[in-house]
């Protein structure tokens, strides 16, 4: 599992349920609100320094999304994904990564495509339970609670283990 997670060069995201717990809030006037953690956002920074990629596949058009997502310095955003296949294909092609190079996490049935191709596949606590035989690794956390932490904190574990290695 170590060796696996020590080529991966990109984290790919689903947004509700996955960075968001999934509610979404919408008032009278059509506004949108999500909740995100603080954490996954510190951990999404924290991969960003140590050279991994994270980017953002969500099936939803939202601007709070781009809005987070800036804030995180994240550049790599496919809102409205009707075929998520096509997002991770165009990922693959503007980074020149592998598939085996891209981690995914998600939480539902609509992940299931991608999940299929990557290197590496996490999974909320909460996630539906028909993804679960195609998870690498079930997180502890739910979604928009620190999964999305738990999962950089597992990606950068491995990738220091590397460095550490090549130093010997």
């Amino acid at each position: 599992m170590t060796e696996r997670l020590q080529k991966i060069k990109v984290l790919a995201m689903d947004v509700d349920g996955t960075l968001t717990d999934g509610h979404i809030y919408i008032s009278s006037q059509g506004e949108c609100m999500k909740a995100f953690q603080a954490k996954d956002g510190y951990g999404i920074v924290m991969l960003r320094k140590a050279g991994l990629i994270p980017v953002i596949i969500t099936g939803r058009q939202s601007q709070i999304v781009e809005f987070r997502a800036g804030e995180l310095g994240i550049q790599h955003i496919y809102q409205n994904a009707g075929d998520k296949l096509d997002a991770l294909q165009d990922v693959m092609e503007q980074l020149n990564v592998s598939c085996e190079e891209i981690a995914y996490i998600g939480d539902d049935l609509n992940d299931l495509p991608i999940m299929k191709k990557v290197g590496m596949v996490f999974a909320p606590a909460d996630c539906h339970e028909d993804i679960k035989p195609y998870v690498d690794i079930l997180l502890t956390k739910e979604g928009g609670k620190g999964a999305v932490r738990e999962c950089t904190d597992l990606i950068l574990q491995a990738q220091k283990a590397m460095s550490f290695e090549k130093k010997r």
